[in-house]
C-alpha cells in the first residue's frame, strides 16, 4: 500500500512538473493563432528557412495581447495603425507565393527618410494644424537611440532579439528598422525587421494543394521592450493547374465583357499565364484550342491566336494549356491533405501540428520534367453586325450659304453587314488629337446601309472627321481629313470691315484736302517790311509747290502766282 501511494505522489508531481511550466510559457503557436485550438492532427512539410510554432515566445520582451484588450486602444499615437496583407496567389505548386504587408498610419501621420513617424505638415485634419507643431514626431526612434546610451534600451544587444531568442540580423540600415513582423502558416513561423512594409516568400513544392492562411503580427520598437501594433491574415491558395485568363477583342465589337462577337470578323485570343515567380520561364508550353465550329482542333506555341468565325450561332470554346517545367529527379508533388477522424466532443484532443519529413517518393516521368496542365472554357455568342463604313461623297452645301455663317457638308455614307442603330460624328483637329465637337444621333435605315450626314463648320481650315455607326453589337469608325476655304457668314463679315475702314478712309481724306483748300485758297495781302521779305518769299514758295502737289490743275489760276517775279 505504501508502495502504491508513493507512486501515485511520485506520478502527481512529475504531472504538475510538465503542466505548470507549459501552463506558464506561451509559444509561438498560442500567439500566432490567438488561442484557435485545432480539432484535428495535421502534418507539414518544413518550409525552408522557417521555424516551427512549437517555440518558445518571450512575453517579458514581446507582450501578448487577447482579441479586445483595452490596451490596443493606446498601442499608437493618434489613432490605429491598420496592416494590409497581401498575396500574389493563387500560385502553381513548386513555384515561389509572395506576401506583402504595408502598413497605413493614422491620418496626418507618415514614415520620413530616417523611418521615424512624423506629422506631415501639409495635411490639414479637423481641428488641428500640424505645421504649427512645436514637436513634428510621433516616434523618433533616431533620438531614442541616440539618447540611450547604456541603459537598458531594445536596441542594446540584450533586447535585441527576436521572440524566439534569436538575434536580428546584421544589418546597415539596423536604425531604420524600427518594426518586427512575425509570419506564420502551416505551423511554422518566420520572423524579420523592417520599417513600414515588409515581403516575404515561400516556395509552394512541399505544401499540401488546396488554401491556406497566412498571419502576420507587428510590434514597434519602445525604450525597454516591444509593443503590439496590430495583425492582419489573407488566405493564398496553392495548385497543381496553371492558374491562367483568356483576353478577347475584336475590331468593331461594341462590349468584349458579353461574350458576343461579330460574324466574319477575326477575334484576338490573348492568354495570360499567373505566373508572378516566373517558375514557367524554362519549360515548354503549348496552347492547344478547340473553338468549338467545327473548324478541328489548333496547337501553338504562341500565347496570342487569331481565329474568325463564319456562323452564326453559340459556340463553346475550350484551351487547355501544357507546360513541361524541368525538375530534378526526385519526389515533386505534396501529399494530399490526411484523412481526418472524427473526435467526440467531449473529449478534449491537445493540438499536434508535426513537421514531418516524408519518405521519398517516385520521381517524375523519364527525362527528369513534370507536366502541368491549366483548362480554360467558354461560351461566346456569333452575331451579325456592322463590318464596315465607307464615305463615298462629301458634298458642301453652295446654294444656302450666302444665308448661313457656317460652312456645311453633306457626307454620304454606307456600310456593310447590319443595319445601324445610331450615328455619331468627332470633329478634331487635324491630328486627330483634340477634340472640337461631337454629335450623336439615332438613325433609322431600313433596307440598305446608305444615309447623308451633314455637319456644319464655324470656321476655315482643316478638320478631323470620324463617323462611326453602331448598333447593339458593333461599332464601325472610319475617318476622313477635310479642308473648309471659309464660310460665307465670315467672308461677308470681312468683307464689310474693310469697306467700312475704307470708307473712314475716303471722308479722312476728304476733309483734309477741304481744309487745306481752304487753308490756301483765299488770297490774303501780307505787309512786309524789308527785313521780313527774305523769310516770307522762301515759306510762300515751300507752300506754293506742297499745293502744286495737290491740286495740279488750278496752279494757274491761283493768283498769288502772279504776285511771282519771274512766273508768267
Amino acid at each position: 500500500m505504501k508502495w502504491a501511494c508513493c507512486l501515485c505522489l511520485l506520478g502527481c508531481l512529475l504531472v504538475v512538473e510538465e503542466v505548470v511550466p507549459a501552463a506558464a510559457t506561451k509559444q509561438f503557436r498560442d500567439v500566432m493563432t490567438r488561442g484557435r485550438a485545432s480539432s484535428h492532427i495535421t502534418f507539414h512539410r518544413r518550409l525552408s528557412g522557417w521555424s516551427s510554432d512549437h517555440n518558445n515566445w518571450n512575453e517579458k520582451l514581446y507582450p501578448y495581447w487577447e482579441d479586445g484588450d483595452a490596451r490596443w486602444e493606446n498601442c499608437w499615437k493618434g489613432g490605429k495603425v491598420v496592416a494590409h496583407l497581401t498575396t500574389d496567389s493563387p500560385a502553381l505548386v513548386g513555384s515561389n507565393v509572395t506576401f506583402s504587408v504595408n502598413l497605413m498610419f493614422p491620418r496626418c501621420q507618415r514614415e520620413d527618410n530616417d523611418s521615424n513617424i512624423v506629422y506631415d505638415r501639409n495635411c490639414k485634419n479637423r481641428s488641428l494644424d500640424y505645421s504649427d507643431l512645436s514637436d513634428q514626431y510621433v516616434y523618433n526612434w533616431t533620438q531614442w537611440i541616440d539618447d540611450c546610451g547604456g541603459q537598458n534600451c531594445t536596441h542594446n544587444n540584450s533586447h535585441n532579439v527576436f521572440p524566439d531568442g534569436r538575434p536580428f540580423p546584421r544589418h546597415r540600415d539596423w536604425r531604420r528598422r524600427n518594426f518586427v513582423y512575425m509570419f506564420h502558416t502551416l505551423g511554422q513561423y518566420y520572423q524579420k525587421t523592417g520599417g513600414s512594409s515588409a515581403i516575404v516568400s515561400i516556395n509552394t513544392t512541399n505544401i499540401t494543394l488546396g488554401s491556406h492562411i497566412m498571419e502576420v503580427s507587428i510590434y514597434r520598437r519602445d525604450y525597454q521592450s516591444y509593443v503590439p501594433v496590430t495583425t492582419a491574415s489573407a488566405v493564398y491558395v496553392v495548385t497543381d493547374t496553371i492558374p491562367l485568363y483568356v483576353n478577347m477583342t475584336q475590331k468593331n465589337d461594341r462590349n468584349a465583357s458579353d461574350r458576343i462577337f461579330i460574324k466574319d470578323i477575326p477575334i484576338t485570343f490573348e492568354i495570360h499565364v499567373h505566373d508572378p515567380s516566373h517558375y514557367l520561364n524554362n519549360s515548354v508550353v503549348s496552347y492547344h484550342w478547340d473553338f468549338g465550329d467545327g473548324s478541328g482542333s489548333f496547337v501553338s506555341s504562341d500565347s496570342v491566336s487569331v481565329h474568325t468565325y463564319t456562323l452564326v450561332g453559340n459556340f463553346s470554346l475550350n484551351l487547355t494549356v501544357e507546360a513541361i517545367i524541368p525538375a530534378p529527379c526526385g519526389p515533386v508533388t505534396p501529399p494530399p491533405p490526411s484523412p481526418t477522424s472524427p473526435v467526440p466532443s467531449n473529449v478534449t484532443t491537445p493540438r499536434s501540428d508535426s513537421l514531418m519529413e516524408f519518405p521519398a517518393e517516385e520521381g517524375p516521368a523519364e527525362g527528369c520534367h513534370i507536366t502541368r496542365y491549366g483548362q480554360y472554357q467558354s461560351s461566346i455568342s456569333i452575331v451579325e453586325g456592322i463590318l464596315g463604313i465607307n464615305i463615298i461623297q462629301m458634298t458642301s452645301i453652295q446654294g444656302a450659304a450666302a444665308q448661313m455663317e457656317n460652312s456645311v457638308v453633306d457626307f454620304v455614307v454606307t456600310c456593310q453587314g447590319s443595319l445601324p442603330t445610331d450615328a455619331c460624328t468627332i470633329i478634331a483637329d487635324p491630328t486627330c488629337q483634340v477634340l472640337q465637337n461631337e454629335a450623336c444621333d439615332p438613325i433609322d435605315v431600313i433596307d440598305q446601309c446608305l444615309l447623308t450626314i451633314r455637319r456644319a463648320f464655324n470656321e476655315s481650315g482643316t478638320y478631323c472627321v470620324n463617323i462611326t455607326l453602331g448598333d447593339a453589337t458593333s461599332l464601325a469608325l472610319t475617318s476622313t481629313l477635310i479642308s473648309i476655304s471659309g464660310a460665307a457668314g465670315s467672308f461677308s463679315r470681312t468683307a464689310e470691315g474693310v469697306l467700312i475702314a475704307c470708307g473712314f478712309l475716303v471722308v479722312f481724306a476728304a476733309v483734309l484736302t477741304f481744309f487745306l483748300y481752304k487753308r490756301y485758297k483765299e488770297y490774303k495781302p501780307i505787309n512786309r517790311n524789308t527785313g521780313q521779305a527774305a523769310n516770307t518769299e522762301g515759306l510762300n514758295v515751300y507752300f506754293n509747290r506742297f499745293k502744286a502737289v495737290l491740286f495740279p490743275a488750278n496752279n494757274e489760276k491761283d493768283p498769288l502766282l502772279k504776285d511771282k517775279l519771274g512766273i508768267i
